[in-house]
């Protein structure tokens, strides 16, 4: 049913029937290490370079999540996913091994809950019956594909953040018990002039802040209609940028409100404002989100990733960063 410009609720709400969610060593000991389904030894994965180890984790997220499920991947009828490598080979090159039908996205670190809302509405008309959504990130191959080579030993800028090294993937279905998606709200693309690769949260605060009002606006809810709402990877200072512009307009979500990327770490791992990447909303949905879904903490959640828009080039030619950001309204137990 459409509740407006941008925003959408089921009838025939998609099931949630398994999760499952890899993360890598330094994230493996963050806060919420005792939730992942698996930690990885090493970055590499046992292979020879970053780009196949980050492959290797979104394929054993989908694999393992769809034997969690209880489907055989025979079963599954299309595979969303995305990364944030050239031409998103990660997924590419995953489905090449699962021989699922494939339908590759990019939204930036935003590209989970895209998929989320396309694999949502696709099932919930009827189109499809099950269907996979996974991302993933490795802070190895993304900071020499966006920012400088590894062997440099850049130093962090204070407003940067780390590409969280993760993969997460949930089988949804059209029937069974459990977790439901019960709409979404599309994002609108965003740019406050923000250049500073450095400074994803500031690029992306706009973008969270104005679906978070268009979502509220169209489905006539307040804020603490939700037990939370969790952005993907604002961190600290995009954080405190949304919670501005939100106070601005009269919305106040402060006591409702986490982000997955101040989540996957804590103080002592230096990583200054926070997780970032394709891997990190999936990451901590799949595993510590899903949990909390399941016990009944949360009944009902707002998700709503944030992604920038931009490449390496368009930096290096002076183009300024615009973001976006996409809501899924998720009812747990």
């Amino acid at each position: 049913m459409r509740k407006g410009k941008h925003t959408w609720t089921f009838e025939n709400k998609p099931v949630i029937i398994g999760s499952y969610g890899i993360a890598g060593p330094k994230e493996g000991k963050g806060p919420l290490k005792e939730y992942y389904d698996e930690v990885l030894r090493s970055d590499l994965f046992g292979e020879k370079t970053y780009e196949k180890a980050e492959c290797k984790m979104q394929f054993t997220a989908i694999e393992k999540a769809i034997k969690k499920s209880g489907k055989q991947k025979e079963e599954i009828d299309a595979m969303f996913a995305g990364d944030l490598l050239n031409q998103i080979v990660s997924s590419a090159f995953s489905a090449r091994e699962l021989e699922i039908p494939y339908l590759g996205l990019y939204n930036a670190c935003s590209t989970f809950a895209e998929g989320l809302l396309i694999a949502s509405a696709l099932i919930a008309n009827g189109t499809l019956n099950d269907a996979t959504c996974s991302t993933s990130s490795h802070y190895s191959t993304a900071e020499r594909q966006y920012r400088y080579p590894l062997e440099l030993g850049t130093q962090m800028t204070p407003t940067a953040q780390w590409t969280v090294t993760g993969a997460g993937c949930v089988v949804l279905s059209s029937k069974g018990e459990g977790v439901k998606i019960e709409g979404f709200t599309i994002g609108r693309v965003v740019d406050y002039d923000v250049t500073d690769t450095n400074n994803m949260g500031a690029a992306m605060a706009p973008a969270a802040a104005y679906t978070l009002e268009d979502h509220l606006k169209e489905t006539g809810r307040t804020p603490d209609y939700y037990d939370m709402i969790l952005t993907g990877d604002l961190g600290k200072f995009g954080v405190e940028m949304m919670n501005k512009l939100l106070l601005g307009d009269g919305i106040d979500v402060r006591n409702i409100h986490n982000d997955c990327g101040m989540m996957v770490f804590d103080e002592k791992q230096n990583v200054r404002m926070g997780g970032s990447g394709a891997g990190c909303s999936s990451l901590v949905f799949s595993t510590y989100v899903m949990s909390k879904l399941l016990d009944g903490s949360i009944k009902r959640l707002l998700f709503m990733p944030t992604g920038a828009l931009m490449s390496k080039d368009s930096s290096l030619q002076g183009e300024s960063i615009p973001a976006i950001a996409h809501a899924i309204s998720i009812e747990g137990l």
